[in-house]
């Protein structure tokens, strides 16, 4: 292709601009890098030399379903997270930057806590990106994964077994904590629960409403299942366990409240996201 790589994104750019959709720029790069199976920096070093007919018929497919604001990991089937490229479908939420704090949030205390072998649960395991993203930045960890949906856990097997860590994982069945045995304990329990207020849902964007509804709705205030988490965690709680799960932007507050009238919880801190919003909640049973 003769045209120059700038002036072919700043041309494509404009056209999901028009759409509304942000990032346009960075999401042009996405798309070329995909099809033409390089990073960024190949991507602005060899430019549009292999661009040929056949990547030029995909690239505007691909465009022309974004352009009705059909989310883009959906249309790759590709979710990036903490530096690696997960399987993402519709049957799973696509992840985001947000979640990544809620893993280093998690890493950061078994750190700073001398755990070196921890078990961890993820609550709602979805594509896996949190849970295969631990088990592989804690070697000596070990990971169960339980989401009430059988196609989630499939999805999160397979990003698992792709990108490391499945020998270490078990992947369950379950309704929030039905899965896990009584005398089960881990150092960590960790989740990214739905917490969007059902009156909330109709005025979401459209790439959000893309995903799985059961994955981001609980209840008129968005706390059912935080609730849930609350009162069932301490049962499955080691020495020195941790409850680390992300919350809307006015939940925080909400969440003290309910801990405050909870004697099991002897801490509570709550750490902000890329955007200074208070997001994810850690919470102790220390006695």
């Amino acid at each position: 292709m003769s045209e120059s790589l700038a002036r072919f994104i700043t041309r494509h750019k404009r056209r999901l601009e028009a759409a509304g959709i942000d990032h346009a720029a960075n999401e042009i790069e996405i798309i070329l890098g995909h099809l033409l199976e390089v990073d960024r920096m190949h991507l602005y070093l060899d430019g549009l030399e292999s661009f040929d007919e056949n990547a030029e018929a995909q690239f505007e497919a691909i465009m022309e379903r974004r352009l009705t604001r059909e989310p883009l990991q959906y249309i790759l089937r590709e979710g990036w997270f903490y530096g690696r490229t997960f399987l993402v479908t519709p049957a799973v939420m696509a992840p985001t930057p947000e979640t990544e704090t809620l893993c280093e949030t998690a890493m950061g205390y078994l750190k700073e806590s001398g755990i070196s072998t921890p078990r961890i649960l993820d609550v709602g395991v979805g594509s896996g990106v949190i849970a295969v993203t631990l088990a592989n930045e804690i070697p000596d960890s070990t990971v169960v994964a339980l989401d009430i949906s059988p196609d989630a856990l499939e999805i999160a097997r397979h990003n698992a077994a792709e990108l490391g860590g499945f020998e270490r994982m078990s992947f369950r069945q379950s309704d929030m904590f039905a899965a896990v045995e009584p005398d089960e304990r881990f150092e960590i329990i960790i989740s990214n629960p739905p917490y969007i207020a059902e009156p909330d849902y109709a005025d979401l964007p459209p790439e959000v409403k893309a995903d799985p509804k059961i994955a981001m709705t609980a209840g008129p205030e968005g706390m059912d299942i935080i609730a849930r988490l609350i009162d069932a965690a301490p049962d499955f709680l080691a020495e020195r366990g941790r409850l680390l799960f992300e919350v809307g932007w006015d939940q925080a507050e909400k969440v003290a409240a309910l801990t405050d009238n909870d004697p099991r919880y002897t801490s509570l801190n709550i750490y902000k996201d890329l955007n200074d919003i208070e997001r994810i909640i850690m919470l102790g049973c220390d006695r």
